[in-house]
C-alpha cells in the first residue's frame, strides 16, 4: 500500500519551511511518537517494527546530542546531554530486553523537555516582540 504522495509532499514541505524551533519541536514529537509506538509494538510482541521505531527515536535523540553547543552556557550543555544519554540508554534497554516498560522513562523525559522548549520558545518571541516595539519607539523618537 502506498501512502498518500499529497499527504507526503505536504509533510515534505512542513518540514523544509519550518522555523528552526518549530522543527526542534516537530522532532521530539517524531521522538515521543516512535518511542510510543514502539511500546506498543513490544507490549503485541512485534519485535522487528519495535525495533525500527525505537532506531529511529534513538536517531533523533542522537542528533539533539550531537547538536549541543556548549560555549555559551556548558553546564545547561551538560546537563542536556547527560538527560539525552539517560533517554537513549533507555530505548537501547527497551530494544535490547524487548520490555516496553523502559520506555516510560524515555517518554517522560522527553515531553517534559519539549514543554520547557515550547516555553522558551513563546518567552523568547515575546521578548524579541518587545525589543522590537522599543527599538521602533525609540527610532520614532530621534530627529
Amino acid at each position: 500500500m502506498n501512502p498518500n504522495p499529497y499527504l507526503k509532499q505536504y509533510q515534505k514541505t512542513q518540514i523544509t519551511t519550518a522555523s528552526p524551533e518549530k522543527l526542534l519541536i516537530m522532532l521530539y514529537d517524531g521522538a515521543i511518537q516512535y518511542s510510543l509506538q514502539a511500546k506498543i509494538h513490544l507490549e503485541n510482541k512485534n519485535i522487528s517494527e519495535a525495533h525500527t521505531l525505537l532506531l529511529r527515536a534513538q536517531a533523533i535523540v542522537t542528533e539533539f546530542m550531537s547538536s549541543l553547543s556548549f560555549d555559551p552556557n556548558p553546564e545547561v550543555a551538560r546537563n542536556l546531554y547527560s538527560l539525552y544519554d539517560f533517554i537513549k540508554y533507555k530505548l537501547i534497554q527497551a530494544n535490547i530486553k524487548h520490555d516496553p516498560t523502559m520506555i516510560d522513562d524515555a517518554v517522560d523525559i522527553l515531553k517534559t523537555l519539549k514543554s520547557a522548549w515550547e516555553e522558551a520558545i513563546v518567552i523568547a518571541a515575546k521578548e524579541r516582540k518587545e525589543k522590537e516595539g522599543s527599538d521602533e519607539d525609540s527610532s520614532s523618537h530621534t530627529v
